[in-house]
């Protein structure tokens, strides 16, 4: 029986991401509210939007404190054209993506800013977007050997889901002040790390620390005591059970695969968890 919240059109994510959550899609599908239930849905650390294409909420509000990444999702929305015809003269060439590493943005257009970061998205190792301490993007060359740097179905469904959605750039607490019963707030927050060699939370120049962590759970809390329905994804840490060892959060373990890791024997199943404060899933 398919999943009552079942795709509005074919859009999936055009961005890869470190802990995208394509592949866990089947794994959510039982524990997330169903989609005519909604009323509005909060996601203030977009990444690639793989919940969001998937289920396309109605009233969808979509966030992220990385501006440039918010500049990406609003050109592919409102000059979908224009990108995927920036995005054509681009090069799986290792010395041309350094060129286009080494660009200062902010000598581009909007459009070129966008097809900029989609390019070097598509390249770059693993597909991870990580930025130091300047704010610059620094991953290194993938060397793939046929990247589908220009997508275009994919880019104009992306498109077509957009059209509507509220897109800001903003911090994570200020995105869901308005949210009151009846919405769905899902946050994907960069991971608490595992150990130290497991750290990708500086996907821009500012990072994510434990602080930040703890602000985080203050507004879910903040979120459960008013009654709006949240879901928060993170690792298996034990700084996350601290942090939501409440009796309003059901942690459900989920199976998950490393794929970011420089040793190829270390890449493999690892547990999650995702934090709800709700009952049931689809049949509630």
């Amino acid at each position: 029986m398919a999943h009552p919240s079942a795709y509005v059109n074919s859009a999936r994510p055009f961005l890869k991401w470190a802990g995208g959550k394509q592949r866990l899609l089947p794994q959510y599908a039982p524990i997330f509210p169903p989609r005519e239930k909604i009323k509005r849905y909060f996601e203030p650390f977009i990444g690639s939007g793989a919940v969001f294409f998937h289920y396309q909420f109605p009233q969808a509000h979509l966030s992220d404190r990385n501006e440039k990444l918010i500049e990406v999702y609003k050109m592919v929305r409102d000059q979908t054209e224009q990108v995927i015809a920036a995005l054509q003269g681009h090069r799986n060439e290792a010395d041309y993506y350094y060129a286009m590493r080494a660009q200062e943005p902010a000598g581009l257009s909007s459009v070129e800013r966008a097809a900029r970061l989609i390019y070097l998205n598509k390249t770059c190792y693993n597909g991870l977007y990580r930025e130091n301490s300047k704010g610059a993007f620094n991953v290194p060359f993938g060397r793939y050997h046929n990247p589908k740097i220009c997508d275009e179905p994919r880019l104009r469904a992306a498109a077509a889901a957009l059209r509507g959605v509220d897109l800001r750039a903003v911090d994570f607490a200020k995105a869901v002040e308005t949210a009151v019963p009846h919405d769905f707030v899902y946050f994907d927050p960069p991971y608490v790390p595992l150990s130290q060699t497991s750290n990708f939370t500086s996907y821009n120049g500012a990072g994510f620390d434990y602080d930040d962590q703890v602000r985080l759970a203050e507004t879910v809390h903040r979120l459960t005591a008013v009654g709006v329905r949240v879901a928060v994804s993170n690792s298996s840490a034990d700084l996350v059970y601290d942090l939501y060892n409440q009796p309003a959060y059901r942690l459900i373990e989920i199976q998950a695969r490393r794929n970011i890791n420089s040793q190829a024997d270390k890449r493999g199943p690892v547990k999650e968890l995702l934090i709800v404060n709700y009952d049931g899933g689809c049949k509630t």
